[in-house]
């Protein structure tokens, strides 16, 4: 039960992330630099203090694997929010998130790992809710179509990022796993943002406050529970629940920016939730937990 608890928290946080990106006046780039690197800031002297110790049994794989999970992660964030520039916010979110088609493809060639139907089945519903919540709102055009691929490849990122994530965790501690791959992932925007010529400065207030707000709500919490769950449960299981980002956001959306959901969002909504409670009510054999 405890895990779920850390799973739902952690869907309803990174739920907050598409309305404070909303809010917030600034290249994307920037956005997703400050994101990591104000997180990493934080992480940093309690890391120091308490968990860094667990890196002197890592293997020279396992440094791989982290520096490997900090470059998915960076692209996963660089490349979605870049992608809202390009193409339709529909056409960015059902594309980004398609992540959990990649860890079932993925865990199967890497690992044989099989899922029931039923299990199938649930992430086929939760992704038709998907489709439904965006329908109408595809786009055409080759702008569009770059953006769409950018969105793609950041739900394979994302993908990759939670297999990773699975697979060390029984060998480093979280907060020391976290604050590595938060601070390799800042380290990689803040070149991009420089080498692209995005300036740090400039922005209003309300701009920076919303980036501080993205590094803690999403990221710290968000993303830090996510990681977490994905060291108690199977990784399928945790791609699918993240699912709910896009009901938790139209949520938010309705109460913070006054946006209230279509009929079609309200119906998407339901298929996901629905989806994702008959991926959840599978034994744990059946989604490859060890």
């Amino acid at each position: 039960m405890k895990t779920y608890i850390v799973l739902i928290v952690g869907v309803l946080s990174v739920s907050f992330a598409a309305i404070f990106i909303r809010l917030a006046e600034a290249p994307p780039l920037v956005i997703a630099a400050y994101r990591l690197t104000i997180a990493s800031l934080i992480l940093i002297p309690i890391a120091s203090r308490r968990s860094m110790k667990s890196l002197k049994t890592l293997s020279r794989h396992d440094g791989l694997l982290i520096l490997l999970s900090s470059v998915f992660i960076a692209l996963h964030f660089g490349l979605w929010i870049t992608s809202l520039s390009y193409t339709s916010i529909a056409s960015s979110v059902i594309l980004v998130t398609s992540h959990p088609a990649f860890v079932a493809v993925i865990s199967y060639f890497l690992w044989r790992e099989r899922l029931n139907k039923l299990t199938i089945g649930g992430i086929v519903v939760a992704l038709i809710g998907i489709i439904l919540i965006n329908y109408g709102g595809f786009t055409f055009g080759s702008r569009a179509i770059f953006g769409d691929l950018l969105a793609l490849v950041a739900a394979f990122a994302m993908g990759a990022y939670l297999i990773i994530g699975g697979q060390l965790r029984a060998r480093i501690d979280i907060l020391a796993y976290l604050t590595l791959i938060y601070s390799g992932a800042a380290v990689i925007l803040l070149i991009a943002t420089v080498s692209f010529g995005y300036s740090f400065t400039g922005y209003s207030p309300t701009t920076y406050v919303m980036m501080v707000l993205l590094a803690i709500v999403p990221q710290l919490i968000g993303h830090s529970c996510l990681n977490l769950a994905v060291r108690l449960i199977p990784v399928t299981f945790v791609s699918v629940a993240i699912l709910g980002e896009p009901v938790g956001a139209t949520i938010l959306g309705y109460f913070i920016l006054s946006e209230t959901p279509t009929t079609n969002e309200i119906v998407g909504g339901l298929l996901i939730l629905a989806g994702i409670f008959t991926v959840l009510r599978q034994p744990p054999k059946y989604l490859g937990m060890r």
